[in-house]
């Protein structure tokens, strides 16, 4: 069973501006209460779902930072995360060098996202934005409601997009947002709260989050289709 480990310094296979260091984060924090079990650790074709995210952060990265549940911490070679999503980003965020420039966070829970869309996120941030996230077009209607279930507005479809991860930062401006001790289900708003820049990249319809068996299933018949 391969492992992951906490940092590397691998030869980045997309090309990256030589003036950023580029670290990344890869949250693999959660229990799993949703699927009934750590879904970071299913194996999914070759390799677990948490070494499909953080091979590719490292294809891409100068250093990553793998955040593991704390009893896993030592066994993975990895930080043990907190109670919440954005505490345990901020336990890796202290793992990242003072010399990074550009942070990037992504969910060990989407194994398929691509170098090239890395590439993407972190190249909005190189060229001035503070953040830079991966957007996919929504296709329902969404409704707003009420704490009675009572609909108050339909927000117009293409003012939405559902973010995914990786989602890269300014390091200094991700530091910042995250020194407030707030809480988020992204990053991205928390910068947003700070006032930051956040743009949105294109993102991919094959770099789904695993959350239900369901989500499972069809990662592991992507995996045999592609032989990865």
């Amino acid at each position: 069973m391969s492992h992951v480990r906490r940092t590397v310094l691998p030869s980045p296979v997309v090309s990256l501006n030589e003036t950023e260091n580029v670290w990344t984060i890869v949250v693999a924090g959660g229990s799993g209460s949703r699927m009934g079990r750590a879904k970071q650790y299913e194996q999914v074709g070759s390799r677990r779902v948490i070494d499909h995210a953080a091979d590719v952060a490292r294809s891409v990265s100068n250093g990553v930072v793998v955040v593991v549940p704390p009893a896993d911490a030592s066994s993975e070679g990895g930080v043990a995360g907190g109670a919440t999503r954005s505490e345990s980003v901020r336990a890796g965020l202290a793992a990242v060098p003072a010399e990074a420039t550009i942070v990037c966070v992504h969910d060990a829970v989407r194994p398929f996202a691509s170098a090239q869309l890395f590439a993407a996120v972190i190249r909005a941030v190189r060229d001035g934005a503070d953040a830079a996230v991966p957007g996919i077009a929504v296709t329902d209607t969404i409704k707003r409601i009420d704490a009675d279930n009572v609909v108050v507005g339909t927000p117009a479809r293409a003012t939405l997009v559902a973010v995914q991860t990786p989602q890269a930062f300014r390091a200094s401006v991700l530091r910042a947002a995250h020194r407030s001790g707030s809480e988020a289900t992204d990053d991205a708003a928390l910068v947003e709260l700070c006032g930051g820049r956040v743009v949105v990249v294109p993102g991919e319809v094959s770099n789904r989050k695993i959350t239900h068996l369901e989500d499972l299933a069809w990662a592991r018949e992507l995996a045999e289709k592609e032989g990865r």
